[in-house]
């Protein structure tokens, strides 16, 4: 087994290539966003329990309108907090068959992929003045995928986060079993 950092590991066993990549190892980070979710989950019940006390009809469209922002932030955070909590991608070839997942709690739907229908895995690269790049490399959301490969007019991309010595050491272990 190689260890390429605290978060990925890469296993060449027999006719099998295995890549494990976890969300995080930084437990303060994570018990900062554990704390953030619970401040936000108490605002907003806090807003949605004195939505029934209002009358005048401005204010309850206005909270509606907090609420529904409220909510779909809220949502964002849990998901994030499950996957840095319990979340991880799965990597395997074997067989001709790459297979892929993003295992929660130990369930996840497995992709799978015809080696002969997929090109080389390339790196996302980043661009350090685009907002959109800058958040999804951030610890506090889920995405920021730095490789991935096409298949049948099909864009995967893998790698959540990771920094581009990491990636450039997965590509090594996994591009020369790609025959395309």
């Amino acid at each position: 087994m190689k260890i390429i950092s605290e978060r990925i590991s890469i296993l060449k066993k027999e006719q099998v290539l295995s890549v494990v990549i976890l969300p995080t190892t930084d437990k303060k980070k994570l018990g900062l966003l554990f704390l953030w979710l619970m401040a936000w989950s108490v605002c907003g019940i806090i807003v949605f329990v004195n939505y029934f006390k209002l009358t005048d009809q401005n204010a309850k469209l206005f909270i509606i309108g907090y609420l529904s922002f409220w909510f779909y932030f809220e949502f964002n955070i849990i998901r994030s907090y499950l996957w840095k909590k319990f979340g991880r991608e799965k990597l395997w070839i074997q067989n001709g068959i790459l297979h892929y997942q993003r295992e929660l709690n130990n369930k996840g739907k497995i992709e799978e992929f015809n080696l002969d229908l997929i090109s080389k895995v390339q790196l996302v690269p980043l661009n350090p003045k685009s907002l959109a790049d800058t958040i999804n490399q951030s610890f506090w959301v889920k995405g920021g995928e730095r490789l991935e490969f096409f298949t049948q007019s099909k864009t995967v991309r893998f790698g959540m986060q990771i920094s581009d010595a990491e990636a450039q050491t997965i590509l090594r272990d996994i591009n020369p079993l790609i025959p395309n």
